[in-house]
């Protein structure tokens, strides 16, 4: 595990803190599709992302859900940061967009790694920056964007994070993510089809522009 720590984290990390994290970390491996957060639960340790791709959803009282943001290679969650802090339960749900692996630290040497490294406190400053940007992109998305024009974001997200021009989500799939209905996803689809922004079969979705 030392050298996936070291080659995705190494710039981020200094020697010593990368090789406490190979000691006390549990390394994790999950299958696309796979739930590593559920809504309600307490966290008691927290994940530091070495490849794949988590996705992060808020519930409604309706139980409908809406994405908030992806996370990639040497990402963590502002959300699990949190409520592993604050000992409190999770607001959302992290669930896996491809086949992931991940190393758990115990949220006990998260306090102790803030005192003693800096490089640890500037990770966890930069990681609540990073996902407050994303939360107010989605806002922001929300509240000025026309629907065809969050769907195109939200493609062109994914094959950003994924580094992948073909998306193999059903379109209800993709309706769920932007808390709308397939009967709207497949109707803009089309649309974005035919302004040439990319093409639909039967199994996946190919992005033509970036």
């Amino acid at each position: 595990m030392i050298q996936e720590l070291t080659t995705y984290f190494g710039h981020i990390f200094e020697d010593a803190l990368l090789h406490e994290i190979n000691q006390v970390g549990t390394f994790k491996e999950v299958s696309e599709g796979s739930t590593l957060i559920e809504i309600g639960q307490y966290i008691k340790s927290m994940p530091l992302l070495v490849t794949g791709v988590i996705k992060v959803l808020r519930e409604d009282s309706h139980g409908d859900e809406l994405l908030l943001y992806f996370l990639e290679n040497g990402d963590t969650c502002a959300m699990t940061l949190s409520c592993c802090m604050g000992q409190t339960k999770s607001e959302v749900r992290a669930i896996a967009e491809t086949d992931s692996k991940l190393v758990m630290i115990p949220v006990q040497k998260m306090e102790e790694w803030l005192a003693q490294y800096k490089s640890w406190r500037n990770y966890v400053l930069e990681t609540y920056h990073s996902r407050l940007n994303e939360l107010l992109e989605t806002v922001d998305s929300i509240a000025f964007l026309k629907m065809d024009e969050r769907l195109l974001k939200y493609l062109h997200d994914k094959t950003r994070v994924t580094n992948d021009r073909i998306i193999h989500n059903t379109h209800q799939e993709i309706a769920y993510d932007l808390h709308t209905s397939r009967v709207v996803v497949s109707r803009l689809l089309k649309k974005l089809e035919n302004m040439g922004k990319l093409e639909l079969h039967r199994s996946h979705i190919t992005m033509v522009t970036h």
